[in-house]
């Protein structure tokens, strides 16, 4: 039995094969790889409506995207699409939420995991801000600058600490489409002896740290996390709600007459 079985328990939408599983059977099925090296890296992405935007409008990055060992729905707009395909999504997996429960795991099991992300100068704040929350998780950081590209020099002694480290799970939070394209990098570039799982989680550490708040738990349950998050920081996330969002409409619609048309 290989580690990634479950990967055939898989929904066909807007041209990803996303995990149709609850949030138990991913946390599972990512432990699971954590502990076993000797493989590979998996890397997990969470696409939620802005991803799915972008993805449409970029063709060969969405190429890649979807090479993506795991793929999971983030956003709640995307679960509710799954409704017009054979296999709709059980519910939403997030990437902060699981960011939240794998560091909880991995602290009990003695893993270990590294991340990429967060500001220069941080990393002493943050690696308290972390024993605060998650005592006893083995952690390393790295924070890279804004000028971090994935192919670049921060990007090169971002692996070379990796393989220092060894971690269990690397969380990569550089946003969309950097982090992606660095756990792509580290996958093709890395042998068998490296990191099992690379989780690409955007703002996770943030919200897992408390450095930013989550919206309520009723409006997540009910998909208005992004009117929350919206609502907080409205300068820079305005455009990602409002255009982004008509956009996804005309991308569901495009999806619904192909998945109608194939039944």
């Amino acid at each position: 039995m290989t580690l990634l079985t479950d990967q055939k328990n898989t929904t066909r939408l807007f041209e990803l094969d996303i995990q149709n599983q609850t949030f138990a059977e991913a946390h599972q099925l990512l432990m699971q790889t954590a502990r076993t090296r000797g493989n590979a890296s998996r890397v997990v992405v969470t696409p939620n409506v802005d991803h799915i935007v972008r993805l449409d409008q970029q063709a060969e990055f969405k190429q890649l995207y979807s090479t993506s060992d795991l793929i999971f729905a983030d956003g709640m707009p995307v679960v509710w699409a799954s409704k017009i395909t054979k296999h709709p999504l059980p519910e939403r997996v997030t990437g902060a939420d699981l960011f939240v429960s794998l560091c909880r795991a991995a602290a009990s099991e003695g893993l270990s995991v590294f991340v990429v992300g967060g500001m220069p100068g941080q990393e002493t704040e943050l690696l308290a801000a972390f024993a605060r929350v998650y005592p006893g998780l083995q952690v390393d950081l790295f924070c890279p600058s804004m000028q971090f590209t994935p192919e670049g020099a921060e990007a090169d002694e971002a692996i070379r600490r990796i393989r220092v480290a060894k971690p269990h799970i690397v969380f990569i939070c550089l946003g969309m489409p950097k982090q992606e394209y660095f756990a792509f990098r580290y996958r093709r570039e890395e042998s068998t002896d490296n990191a099992p799982l690379l989780m690409c989680v955007g703002a996770a550490m943030e919200f897992a740290l408390g450095q930013k708040q989550r919206a309520p738990l009723w409006m997540q349950k009910i998909g208005m996390e992004w009117f929350w998050r919206l609502a907080s920081e409205p300068r820079r996330l305005w455009q990602r709600y409002t255009t982004q969002g008509v956009k996804f409409f005309g991308i569901f619609f495009r999806e619904y007459r192909k998945q109608k048309s194939q039944r």
